[in-house]
């Protein structure tokens, strides 16, 4: 029964993506067959409701926080901070280095937005316009482009999979950055040690777009639009709480909308829930986005999500699969065991909310630390949910800059951390028994 329920969900899972129809059918679709699973084994409605609501309890926080990046990402445009970093970021641009620079240039958009989506719509799509110009294979973008943004969808403190897997774990998230920071530093290195190499080879003559001719069509470019972006970094380096520092950020946008923009005061409040979009079409192109409607379907996949952890505990639907994962972990270690875990629900689940929530849950009894067990679903359920193929998590960045699905390969990053994280797992493991 449990292996027909599972089944069911993952060919729901598997006609939405087939069909291209939203993954929240096939959500809501698992929810009604755990539910109807759970009422088979004996348990009531009102135990079931109540165990699914008990699931979506532990990610309130992140439902308040997911109405704060909504209003935050649609003023920063606004504001004309994003335009302003982006102008400054394009500057930097060399044919010479410029894999490298797309790469490191994405890492930072993604840390200040918290958002792989966002900053492959702003940076990655720029970067793209420029290698076109620049003459560089589309598919060598794509994969610089993957790389940087999750670089800071993973360790951005305003980044809504960091801050479901704070939750998840009940840590710190400023702790956990700190810690993912750490464990990333040699992966990191080396992708930039491959980009570098690769760019090197597959630059040809051409132009860097005039960006900043681009944008003032629509903003007055002015380095105080930085603020928002300047007081969000410093808050988070002081460990202030993420919703406060947000919270703050907000703040220190409005000003800059309404005076330095000139933008109307009601429009602005619209704006806050339906996204900045721009006068300029070939702006919009570049900068549209942001705003809390953006945000309700990943909060829904969230609610869902979180509503089965409920319902598991309550029917122990996946005890099975958690006592074959536990096992794996005494044989291996746990990292390993959730390497695999979290590549085969990455699989099933098609984006990355879903999958850090199934990793977690059929994971939850291989470690016994907190902050070890957030710094591995960083290091695998977070990486490896872009590298599936028909996973959104990769696919809407990918087309966001027009790269085909074979730019994956050359995402090196996400291959370099969780093999990184293997390796050093597996070496701990050898030398545990003779430090004993």
């Amino acid at each position: 029964m449990e292996w027909l329920t599972l089944g069911l969900f993952c060919a729901a899972l598997l006609l939405c993506v087939v069909f291209d129809l939203p993954i929240l059918l096939a959500l809501a679709a698992g929810l009604l067959l755990f539910l109807l699973y759970g009422r088979r084994r004996g348990s009531s409605w009102r135990e079931l409701i109540g165990a699914a609501l008990s699931g979506i309890g532990t990610v309130k926080n992140i439902l308040i926080t997911f109405f704060l990046i909504g209003v935050l990402t649609a003023l920063w445009r606004a504001a004309g901070t994003v335009p302003v970093i982006v102008c400054y970021a394009s500057a930097l641009i060399r044919p010479s280095v410029f894999l490298l620079m797309t790469f490191l240039l994405n890492c930072g958009v993604s840390v200040l937005t918290g958002t792989a989506f966002g900053a492959a719509a702003t940076m990655g799509v720029i970067c793209a316009a420029i290698g076109a110009a620049l003459g560089v294979d589309v598919r060598l973008v794509g994969g610089a482009v993957l790389s940087g943004v999750y670089f800071g969808d993973r360790c951005s403190p305003v980044s809504t999979s960091a801050l479901l897997v704070a939750a998840l774990t009940e840590t710190d998230i400023f702790h956990n950055i700190r810690r993912m920071l750490h464990s990333a530093l040699v992966p990191f290195l080396l992708s930039c040690a491959v980009y570098a190499l690769l760019g090197l080879f597959s630059g040809r003559a051409g132009e860097v777009p005039d960006l900043r001719a681009l944008f003032e069509r629509e903003f007055a470019l002015h380095w105080l639009a930085l603020l928002p972006a300047a007081v969000i970094l410093l808050l988070s380096a002081l460990r202030v709480n993420v919703k406060a520092a947000m919270a703050a950020s907000i703040l220190t946008a409005l000003p800059l909308c309404l005076m330095m923009q000139r933008a109307e005061p009601l429009a602005l409040l619209k704006m806050s829930f339906t996204g900045f979009h721009a006068a300029d079409p070939e702006v919009g192109r570049m900068l549209d986005g942001g705003g809390v409607f953006s945000m309700l379907k990943v909060a829904g996949i969230v609610c869902l999500s979180s509503s089965y952890s409920g319902i598991f505990q309550k029917t122990g639907l996946l005890d099975g699969m958690k006592r074959a994962v536990d096992a794996l972990a005494r044989r291996t270690t746990p990292f390993a065991a959730m390497l695999c875990t979290s590549a085969l629900t990455g699989m099933v689940a098609c984006n990355q909310t879903l999958t850090i929530m199934l990793t977690s849950q059929l994971c939850g009894g291989s470690e016994l630390d907190g902050a070890d067990f957030a710094n591995d679903l960083e290091d695998t359920a977070v990486i490896l949910a872009p590298l599936v193929p028909w996973s959104i998590a990769g696919g809407v960045p990918l087309a966001a800059v027009g790269a085909p699905v074979s730019a994956l390969l050359l995402a090196c990053y996400l291959y370099l951390l969780p093999l990184w994280r293997l390796a050093v797992s597996l070496r701990q493991k050898r030398r545990a028994p003779s430090a004993g």
